[in-house]
């Protein structure tokens, strides 16, 4: 059993100190996400929230330590604390310590409170107060170790900091580096990792040439380490002031971004270049609009963030319950007594709609016993099996009712005692499967399960977006999300890339005056999702064979750059 699933005191509780990583959730490690799970309380900047928030239990309180408008450099200012669940109050001394009496507090009666702190809480000298002040209240406390961000930054820029020779690596936080720990670094020929912020780089360099360093030492900065925002530029030690200028980046508002910058031969450019794996993703940085709800877009939107992409989901369509319900009633109730041989799923609304109608009635997955359950793709097998039921057939090939039919089996009276089938689908679904499965010999029960409405409009702020070019790319995976984007947001930007599931979807989007640059394979949303990185593959190979500098279609619109540098 591990600390994390210990019971806690009663009176002093238990805090774990959790280290979030640089930015990349997928970072977190396992003791993380089982001590995530099991907090009573979640303390963190916000930030930091943004990270661990998503593995915490449903009804945790969390407690801010930080305010969204003070500076996010730790030790800078006198933010606030901010209680989520409940009312915020300003800070009168520094925000550690604020925080230390939080996390005592809230371990207190036993709960369990963690503590999560961006990269490794060893290297975070606040978390190091707040552990001398539990151990001197006797609060019982654990350290789930995390990513450095000293160390995970660097790999995700393609910034190897040891080679086969096992050359020295120095750390150096430039905030709080004395003379003499310049004076160090610079005389010696290892590597150095500088955590500082853009507009203090150049000034770090400068420290580092004084202290004996060359000014033609190879340098790299990224921001944003390790997130799909990441950016790294190139230089040496004497150029990266220019470089950064000449970039746009400083002067700026972003001046004052946490950084990390690798001096030293292992941060070349030429090398960079071969080992930069996280920024040569196809999709990467890529702002991709999903109309679809999250819940539906999950391992569409998974999938995308695979090629580097930030997926926005935004649904088009709102599902509502039919009309006149007596046929559904009918048709269940004949699923209970007996009446089909089959019962076909064509949508993951198809199953909640089916299963609200159990609910109803008091019955559960075992009315299916008997009754063979077909799916018509993953995720509608997905949503059947979290009811407690295992579809019997789910097409070997296209994920489509095409797909469907190709694997279904004719109606053979020897074998199949009832010859009739329960569909229950959408009031605008095709009539594709209804003929088909009557011409293998079923007969069909065609039920509206539910509606599908067009749903409301989307915030301003990406209404704005979708008709301004701040979207990359929008995938489309239907005509009808096509029409409804449309009509609830207005018509995508002529920069952003148009990716379309079929011709039927990329001749209703040409209708609609937009131009097609995409179309998946074969229409299945993950092919469309494939296709749409072939596609952006193709573009920065592009870029780079003509020696120019590789772009996001959304920075291509009238403005683009000057709004860029003042965000």
């Amino acid at each position: 059993m591990s600390p994390t699933t210990l019971p806690a005191g009663l009176e002093h509780g238990h805090v774990t100190f959790l280290g979030a990583g640089p930015g990349d959730p997928g970072l977190l490690t396992l003791r993380a996400v089982e001590a995530l799970a099991n907090a009573d309380v979640l303390v963190a900047e916000h930030e930091v929230l943004d990270v661990v928030r998503t593995h915490a239990r449903q009804g945790v309180t969390v407690v801010r330590t930080d305010d969204p408008s003070s500076d996010p450099v730790p030790g800078v200012g006198t933010p606030q604390l901010a209680v989520v669940d409940g009312a915020s109050t300003t800070a009168a001394v520094p925000a550690e310590r604020d925080a230390a009496h939080l996390v005592m507090e809230a371990a207190r009666g036993g709960r369990r409170v963690v503590r999560a702190v961006s990269g490794d809480p060893g290297l975070d000298a606040y978390a190091a107060e707040e552990m001398l002040a539990c151990a001197k209240a006797g609060v019982p406390f654990e350290v789930v170790p995390g990513v450095a961000t000293a160390v995970g930054v660097p790999a995700y820029a393609g910034v190897p900091l040891r080679d086969a020779e096992g050359a020295d690596v120095r750390f150096v936080d430039a905030r709080t580096a004395s003379d003499r720990c310049w004076t160090e670094v610079g005389a010696s020929d290892g590597t150095v990792v500088v955590s500082t912020t853009l507009d203090s780089v150049a000034a770090a360099a400068g420290e580092l040439v004084s202290a004996g360093r060359k000014p033609d030492t190879p340098m790299t900065v990224t921001v944003a380490g390790t997130t799909t925002r990441q950016r790294t530029w190139s230089a040496t030690l004497g150029t990266i002031a220019q470089t950064l200028k000449q970039a746009k980046v400083l002067p700026s508002p972003e001046g004052g971004r946490p950084v990390i910058a690798v001096v030293g031969d292992r941060s070349a450019p030429a090398q960079r270049d071969q080992l930069a794996w996280f920024e040569s993703k196809p999709l990467f940085g890529w702002k991709v609009l999903v109309p679809r709800t999250k819940e539906q877009a999950a391992s569409l939107s998974d999938q995308l963030r695979s090629y580097g992409a930030v997926p926005h989901e935004v649904p088009t369509i709102a599902v509502e319950p039919p009309r006149t319900p007596q046929q559904m009633e009918r048709a269940v109730k004949g699923l209970v007594t007996g009446r089909y041989e089959w019962i076909a799923f064509t949508s993951v609304n198809a199953v909640k709609a089916v299963r609200e109608k159990f609910e109803e009635y008091g019955l559960d997955a075992r009315a299916f016993a008997g009754i063979k359950v077909a799916a018509v793709g993953e995720q509608t097998a997905k949503a059947l099996i979290a009811f407690g039921v295992k579809p019997d057939l789910v097409p070997s090939g296209e994920q489509s009712a095409a797909g469907l039919l190709e694997d279904w089996p004719p109606y053979d009276p020897v074998f199949d005692p009832i010859d009739r089938v329960f569909l229950p689908r959408a009031d605008i679904a095709t009539e594709t499967l209804v003929a088909g499965l009557i011409e293998l010999g079923w007969e069909v029960d065609d039920v509206t399960a539910y509606r599908t409405v067009r749903a409301s409009p989307p915030p301003a702020e990406t209404r704005e977006a979708i008709k301004g070019g701040g979207f990359d790319a929008v995938l489309f995976t239907s005509s009808s999300t096509v029409r409804n984007l449309v009509g609830i947001a207005g018509k995508p930007h002529n920069v952003t890339v148009i990716a379309c599931i079929g011709p039927a979807t990329a001749k209703t989007a040409e209708e609609h005056g937009l131009r097609v640059d995409v179309m998946a394979p074969e229409p299945s949303v993950h092919k469309l999702a494939e296709a749409l990185a072939d596609f952006g593959l193709r573009r920065r190979a592009a870029a780079l064979e003509a020696g120019d500098p590789v772009t996001r279609p959304s920075e291509r619109r009238p403005g683009a750059r000057k709004r860029r540098s003042t965000t």
